[in-house]
């Protein structure tokens, strides 16, 4: 025989190692349901099954809108043992959304939860299907898989499944082959699918597994899942990661402190991941209701944040309360995602994002991207076996953000003389007041130590004179009576003359996206 036989790697078989070697191990829980990795792993081999009976193929891209419920789990690595490139769907969008996504990523079939009374997710994916003929199939996933479909004309994922064998030879895919589409958020114009290969999402699933449990190898036995799984941390640093180490994923449909301390205690869960908000709304749940955190601080081995930068005295109060380290680390969706990270085996640094993972080169540059000296801001930029392909059918955009064979992310950043990173801001965040750079990042730093201050976000304001004027939403600690004046009067004593805010405006919440950012384009949009 001559010639060697072409190298493969599919991302499926993360969980095909999982069933071979724990299969009476619980794999999901999630409300009354559990699911052992053979059962798992027995129902994605049905849905390939079933998905290859329709005629899809390999290399064909299968949209996927779906909560954190246990069909996310069989779909994702269903459509990827049959050689299929999974794009996840934001759950809360609309028809238009959905059907700019379909079209973009020409995926051949939707899958699809039923949603509910309030998200009618079938209703809004068959709406949106209308606009998208190269879109087949559509299949709706309901919680009783002998339901009717709610949908006139789409099958069942039961039916789909129904008949097929719980045996199925997953796909022979390629190292470069892609494994999954990410839409990033598209802030600066229409959304652009970076797309992920099988090389980058399983080594940075295995790179995520090895570097959050480097000190203690049990870390990862229970996790709770509350950011989404349409989301890359919450579908590599947790899903895929905890699928490697045959973790027992309890998943939350939706973020709500009062049922994550619950689910955290009740199911002895041993590491969490969320964003800064989340860290916010489970303190404030703590502290409200008096709970006895006792329990948790003895079984909960470890946290990691992400998402957006955590404020350090969040950081500080959570750690203290509830007796564990959080790991703030960053990453993007093209950075498949986890790029850098404070590791286990070195003190964490206050405001930092660590050092990258291993593999990983992160340089700080100006604009003729020179790197700079160490404690300068500049642009970060990243070059690893994490780096996604490129953005789907946009090779000028690809290009672009790939110039000099870096990834650059369109963040701001310093490095300092020992290598930890830390995030200063988003280059479109950033206030330009009178021609002086102001990084929101450092006043919502400080603004989170005054007694009052519960949350924070500060921006930009169309100002006549110096082109953006500072201004700062905050939603105030339960029973603050502080005034606009007097918040304005304590910045002024903070900060440098050019960069306190002048604009305070109190409110009872923010706008949060669905995996808990802060969304600073809504409160742009509603001061114009």
């Amino acid at each position: 025989m001559s010639g060697h036989a072409a190298t493969t790697l599919n991302l499926a078989s993360l969980l095909d190692q999982a069933a071979r070697l724990r299969p009476d191990q619980s794999a999901v829980v999630c409300g009354d349901a559990r699911l052992s990795y053979a059962q798992l792993h027995a129902a994605a081999n049905q849905l390939a099954g079933g998905m290859a009976a329709l005629g899809l193929r390999p290399g064909d891209r299968v949209a996927l809108s779906c909560p954190n419920t246990p069909h996310f789990l069989m779909a994702y690595f269903g459509l990827l043992k049959a050689g299929a490139a999974v794009v996840p769907l934001n759950v809360l969008q609309k028809p238009r959304e959905i059907a700019y996504h379909l079209k973009d990523s020409d995926a051949k079939a939707l899958l699809v939860f039923e949603g509910t009374v309030e998200l009618p997710m079938a209703a809004m994916a068959q709406a949106a299907r209308a606009e998208a003929p190269s879109c087949e199939h559509l299949i709706v996933m309901t919680s009783n898989p002998a339901a009717p479909s709610p949908v006139e004309g789409a099958p069942t994922l039961g039916q789909t499944m129904h008949g097929r064998s719980p045996v199925f030879e997953t796909h022979a895919a390629r190292p470069d082959d892609t494994a999954v589409m990410l839409y990033t958020s598209g802030t600066t114009g229409q959304p652009k699918g970076a797309e992920l290969s099988h090389f980058n999402m399983v080594l940075n699933a295995l790179t995520s597994r090895e570097a959050l449990s480097a000190l203690h190898h049990r870390t990862l036995d229970v996790q709770l899942v509350s950011l989404p799984l349409f989301h890359s941390t919450g579908q590599t640093c947790q899903m895929n990661a905890g699928v490697s180490a045959m973790s027992t994923l309890v998943l939350l449909p939706r973020f709500d402190p009062a049922m994550a301390l619950s689910l955290i205690q009740r199911e002895r869960v041993s590491f969490w991941v969320g964003v800064p908000t989340m860290y916010w709304a489970l303190l404030q749940q703590a502290m409200t209701t008096g709970v006895d955190l006792a329990p948790i601080r003895e079984q909960l081995r470890m946290c990691a944040s992400g998402g957006a930068p955590m404020p350090v005295e969040l950081m500080r109060q959570f750690e203290s309360a509830f007796g564990v380290r959080i790991l703030e680390g960053y990453g993007l969706s093209e950075t498949s995602p986890l790029a850098t990270l404070n590791h286990p085996q070195r003190p964490s640094r206050a405001g930092s994002v660590g050092h990258p993972v291993i593999g990983v080169e992160v340089r700080v540059v100006d604009e003729r991207d020179q790197p700079v000296p160490a404690g300068t801001p500049g642009e970060v930029v990243i070059r690893g076996p994490n780096i996604m392909k490129g953005y789907y059918k946009q090779p000028d955009a690809t290009a672009a953000a790939m110039r000099g064979g870096w990834f650059h992310t369109g963040d701001i950043g310093v490095l300092d003389e020992d290598g930890y990173l830390s995030i200063v801001d988003r280059k479109k965040d950033m206030i330009l007041r009178g021609g002086l750079n102001v990084y929101p990042r450092e006043l919502e730093e400080v603004l989170m130590t005054h007694p009052d201050v519960s949350l924070v976000a500060v921006i930009g304001v169309p100002d006549e004179r110096l082109g953006e004027e500072i201004k700062a939403f905050i939603v105030p600690r339960g029973g603050a009576r502080v005034t606009e004046l007097e918040m304005v009067a304590w910045c002024r004593e903070q900060f440098a003359g050019y960069k306190y805010p002048r604009i305070v405006e109190f409110r009872d919440v923010l706008p949060l996206g669905p995996t808990g950012k802060v969304l600073k384009r809504e409160l742009r949009a509603r001061v114009g």
